[in-house]
């Protein structure tokens, strides 16, 4: 559990009108181990007679293992990808596929939604969850893919890509108007059985690239064709990357965007990978 400064917070405090005590405060300590400073103390209790609170230390609350654990207990059959303390004592991460949630020690309470910093105002799952998606760009097979570069091909991409997909041929309007990119398109059948076999039929074209940009651009349907593809491939990298829809674009730097990107944006986010 990371350290921090000392927070403490009152958890029962009774105290009557003369300001007697008749129970001690209990007080929750973030300092973290047992060579913490003692904690500071918030006291409501009323006068010099208060008597000394009760110390709780954040140290022990749970594992992440336990926290597993009590997770899975109380939600069979939930697969958990794993389980992280995060910055805020007592808060633990519980990674669901590609998706965070937050819970207490006991999982006692369940979190689904932005944790934000208040002082900063950064959006830390959303940070986190760019961090869990992130794709070794080098790590792609690009042998399985369309490749296609316009003037020095220094910008590259991987896309996911269904050959039925709208939102894929809007990305490909926006492509026309990007130099200086190279671009691998996974083909990723998905939507329906036409998706196959128009997948199928642009991969064993004797020009690849040239049969996929007259399908998307121009609505040239593909002849039929049969050979050897990386399809049933592509689907399994896909499924093990977490690609849930198309298209999905894979940069440079691993960073990941779900769906089409308007010209100007797509070229800020070009521009941003170093």
């Amino acid at each position: 559990m990371p350290l921090a400064t000392t927070s403490v917070f009152a958890q029962a405090t009774i105290t009557t009108n003369d300001n007697r005590i008749e129970t001690p405060a209990n007080v929750l300590s973030t300092q973290g181990n047992e060579g913490a400073k003692p904690a500071d103390v918030l006291s409501t209790e009323g006068n010099e007679n208060a008597k000394p609170a009760k110390v709780l230390t954040t140290r022990d609350l749970a594992t992440p293992q336990e926290v597993r654990k009590s997770f899975e207990t109380r939600f069979p059959g939930i697969e958990i990808v794993a389980v992280v303390p995060t910055r805020f004592p007592g808060i633990y991460e519980v990674q669901v596929g590609m998706d965070v949630l937050y819970t207490d020690a006991n999982v006692d309470y369940i979190l689904q939604g932005s944790l934000i910093d208040a002082k900063s105002r950064v959006d830390l799952t959303a940070e986190r969850l760019e961090e869990l998606t992130r794709v070794p760009f080098a790590s792609l097979p690009l042998d399985d893919a369309i490749k296609q570069v316009k003037g020095d091909g220094s910008r590259q991409i991987a896309v996911f890509e269904d050959p039925n997909c709208g939102y894929c041929k809007r990305l490909h309007e926006t492509l026309k108007g990007v130099d200086n990119i190279t671009v691998y398109t996974f083909l990723f059948p998905i939507l329906s059985p036409d998706s196959t076999v128009k997948a199928r039929n642009i991969w064993c074209a004797e020009d690849r690239a040239a049969t996929w940009n007259a399908w998307m651009l121009e609505g040239k349907v593909p002849a039929e064709l049969n050979c050897e593809t990386p399809l049933e491939t592509n689907l399994v990298l896909g499924r093990k990357l977490q690609v849930q829809g198309t298209p999905a674009i894979v940069f440079a730097d691993g960073s990941r965007v779900n769906g089409a990107l308007p010209l100007d944006a797509l070229e800020r986010k070009l521009a941003s990978v170093k």
